[in-house]
């Protein structure tokens, strides 16, 4: 199928309302609101009260996330080439939002005398779902419209769902402890309620919600060379990748000290979890500030902006003092507000270097492009946790140790601040003076559509006949 009447008829530069918005990126809610809990709660209650032994866990998680991230770039090639009566990204979110559901019930809903089998039969399903749910439907946000500002409205209404279910999520533990303190099960009834009753209208809402255009005629090769010179080739996705990853993994030096920096430095544990609900009910704010921001600057102005916003906020971490708590707060706050905003920028500017791509070589990668961005994003996590954590324990501070030494704790918040303060500058760097602007965007954008209507012209014209 080379024509969509559907899709023909929607403009690619009509402003979108928010409602529309809001239902097609449904899905993303019970995605979101799973994964901190999939992350930080799920094994440790599995081994605490399902007596699964930790090691077993943390292998079978592992392979869950290797899976994932090498399903992402495969599912965002084939995705680009896909062609259905349904569209090229519906039918991999329908598969992949099933397969979540699924997965995600196994593992918060385990029977009694759950086995190893079963959470590794769960595990697996909840992230091959996730990866072919979020991938096409990141490469779909990219398409509903062709738009340079719109895809940074898009985007942040992602950034706002996002930050909400997370919001959401962190409540859970917060009113579980509260009926019976420390009951696991409890705790994955509850992630597990929220997860299904969200899970199953958002991905109706998310498949209904817009046009699904077909793979062009001129889509893009799927032979392994042509796909890494795409990727490797691209200069101007590389430093965006490059930024994103500066970005994740700032975000993640910051996200596995946090804890250490408040129950031990501070000697704070009751706002253990409460203070991550602190900083990430600002981060609800956050998507519409820097949309907004973007819209005015530009994405490439934007994005060294809020990286260096970013790495501002946390050099002042530099400050804090064991008295200075009220200090902490004040950067969680400042840091809620710009939570997630070079991630939201440069989500947007990958639709942006698909289009200068496809119009250079004719080649449709947007799948591809925003698979290899999810895998920038875990590679950015993935360095943090192995830099920071060895970092800081090669500098003396041992979190399971009854007392560390004023030099080991004075280490910790340095690691802190410092890690994500140069993270952040990183990225501002990397996408610094990028040359794709709105009015070069504009230019791109015609020469496709010129494109296309020369192939849709000649894909209707009578056997025989030339096209005008």
């Amino acid at each position: 199928m080379l024509h969509d009447p559907q899709f023909a008829r929607t403009n690619p530069t009509q402003r979108l309302d928010r409602l529309s918005l809001l239902r097609f990126a449904a899905v993303s809610v019970p995605i979101y609101a799973a994964a901190q809990p999939v992350m930080a709660y799920v094994p440790a209650i599995l081994s605490r009260d399902y007596h699964i032994p930790l090691a077993t866990l943390g292998l079978v998680f592992l392979i869950g996330q290797a899976v994932n991230s090498l399903l992402d770039p495969v599912i965002g090639a084939l995705s680009d080439r896909t062609r259905s009566v349904h569209g090229r990204r519906r039918p991999w979110i329908a598969a992949g939002g099933i397969a979540f559901i699924v997965g995600a019930a196994m593992l918060f809903f385990p029977p009694p005398g759950v086995s190893v089998a079963w959470v590794t039969v769960g595990a697996l399903l909840y992230y091959v779902g996730v990866s072919a749910t979020t991938t096409p439907l990141l490469a779909w946000s990219g398409e509903i419209s062709g738009d340079y500002h719109e895809r940074t409205r898009i985007a942040s209404v992602f950034t706002l769902l996002s930050s909400s279910a997370l919001v959401l999520a962190l409540l859970l533990p917060a009113v579980a402890d509260q009926v019976r303190p420390n009951d696991g099960p409890l705790r994955l009834t509850l992630f597990g309620g929220l997860v299904i009753i969200t899970a199953v209208p958002g991905l109706l809402l998310t498949l209904t919600s817009q046009p699904d255009r077909p793979a062009p005629p001129s889509a893009a090769s799927l032979a392994l060379g042509a796909s890494l010179r795409a990727v490797f080739g691209n200069r101007l996705l590389l430093r965006v990748l490059a930024s994103d990853t500066a970005v994740t993994a700032g975000q993640g030096v910051r996200g596995v000290l946090l804890l250490f920096v408040v129950t031990i430095y501070f000697g704070r544990p009751e706002w253990a979890a409460g203070f991550f609900l602190f900083q990430f009910s600002f981060g609800i704010l956050a998507g519409p500030i820097w949309q907004r921001i973007g819209t005015r600057l530009g994405k490439g102005r934007t994005a060294v902006l809020a990286e260096l916003v970013q790495a501002a906020i946390n050099f002042g971490l530099v400050f804090l003092t064991p008295d200075r708590f009220g200090l902490l707060l004040f950067l969680a706050f400042l840091q809620g507000l710009s939570q997630g905003s070079g991630n939201l920028i440069l989500r947007s500017m990958v639709a942006d270097v698909a289009d200068a791509h496809r119009a250079a070589t004719g080649e449709d990668r947007v799948g591809l492009y925003y698979s290899v961005f999810s895998v920038s994003q875990k590679l950015g996590g993935a360095i943090a946790v192995g830099i920071a954590l060895p970092l800081v324990a090669a500098l003396g501070f041992d979190p399971g140790a009854s007392t560390n030494t004023s030099a080991a704790l004075q280490a910790l918040v340095l690691v802190f601040a410092l890690g994500p303060a140069v993270a952040h500058t990183l990225a501002a760097i990397f996408v610094a003076g990028f040359p794709l602007d709105d009015r070069r965007h504009a230019e791109i954008r015609r020469q496709i559509d010129a494109r296309d209507a020369v192939f849709a012209s000649a894909s209707t014209a009578p056997h025989g006949v030339p096209a005008e």
